[in-house]
């Protein structure tokens, strides 16, 4: 069992090549009980952006605070608070926040897919 508060856990630079203004909380995982899956947090700063991208896992998205763009597929798609998103897997993908504010979401993703 785990209970815990995101504000108790630590903020990570996303320092992968073609980020920007992206932290990352890992949330809940196999660390706290969850076998197979990681719920991550990220904080994409104004003008941030995670990197273009596509991987053999999916992800499920919940935008939790701010607006943001989610390109997926060379399309882009506005997203904000409340919104959902499922990228497929080898879908070629990026979050971006035009700001201004932060544009924060949740993504979950099969365990080896948390790098």
């Amino acid at each position: 069992m785990f209970i815990g508060h995101v504000s108790e856990i630590p903020k990570i630079p996303v320092a992968a090549p073609g980020a920007e203004k992206v932290w990352k909380q890992s949330l809940i995982g196999p660390g706290q009980g969850w076998q197979g899956w990681v719920m991550r947090q990220f904080t994409v700063e104004a003008g941030g952006y995670t990197p273009r991208h596509r991987h053999p896992w999916p992800h499920i998205n919940y935008i939790l605070q701010g607006w943001g763009v989610l390109y997926l597929e060379g399309i882009e798609h506005p997203v904000k608070a409340g919104s959902v998103a499922y990228v497929p897997p080898n879908a070629d993908h990026q979050f971006s926040n035009p700001g201004p504010g932060n544009f924060v979401f949740l993504c979950i993703v099969p365990e080896q897919g948390d790098v």
